[in-house]
């Protein structure tokens, strides 16, 4: 759950206050999914994250020695970068969006790529982080969810449905963030049903006025 880290009278922006849900622990035993969210996790900022279309934050394992050798840390737990889920076997280049898992007796269906924000710079003292997670595409992703049910660690992710196959993970994130230049593959990807509203409507909005949005204050938030 969100708690409060930092110190209240720091001058260095990496140790001011902040209040956040990014420190993640495993858990074992079962634990209900919900449509907003894991029972006893919760986001601090609810208006950027959390929410129907990002009940769970997801990522692959197999990413986690390239940030453990840019960092240069031994500690790195499951969780280390903020996600619910961390996965082995699924990576943004073969996951699509809409693409539904049964886990356990829940299912969940892929919603939108994740959009890496401060708070990771944050966590691991490091300015660039956010920015350097969205340009190597290691990005995961977010599940909604289709269906409560219990799951537990160890669970395997079932694919039971793909109705979008064109568009992975990895190709709307180019379409994000490289090809912003690209207005015909924005109003493709916009037309995606199985797209987050929230990405839609940035990208509409690309379309319409023809320029790309600020992300300086998503990439590296205040005071940093």
């Amino acid at each position: 759950m969100p708690h409060t880290v930092g110190q209240r009278d720091a001058t260095e922006p990496m140790d001011q206050l902040w209040t956040t849900g990014f420190f993640k622990h495993s858990v074992a035993g079962p634990v209900q999914l919900r449509s907003l969210n894991l029972d006893g996790d919760g986001q601090a900022d609810l208006k950027n994250h959390g929410g129907p279309e990002k009940a769970v934050n997801v990522y692959p394992v197999e990413h986690y020695p390239y940030w453990q050798q840019m960092l240069g840390t031994d500690e790195f737990p499951f969780g280390s970068l903020g996600e619910n889920f961390t996965t082995e076997g699924l990576l943004e280049t073969e996951v699509c969006l809409g693409d539904i898992f049964e886990v356990g007796e829940a299912l969940v269906q892929v919603s939108q790529p994740r959009q890496p924000c401060w708070k990771l710079a944050r966590r691991w003292r490091r300015k660039d982080l956010a920015l350097r997670v969205q340009e190597s595409g290691r990005t995961g992703w977010y599940f909604r969810v289709i269906r409560e049910g219990t799951i537990q660690a160890g669970s395997r992710l079932m694919l039971v449905e793909r109705p979008c196959p064109e568009w992975t993970v990895a190709s709307a994130n180019d379409v994000m963030h490289r090809r912003t230049d690209d207005i015909q593959a924005a109003q493709s990807l916009a037309m995606c049903p199985a797209l987050a509203v929230r990405w839609r409507e940035t990208l509409n909005k690309r379309i319409e006025t023809k320029t790309v949005g600020s992300t300086t204050a998503r990439l590296y938030g205040p005071n940093l």
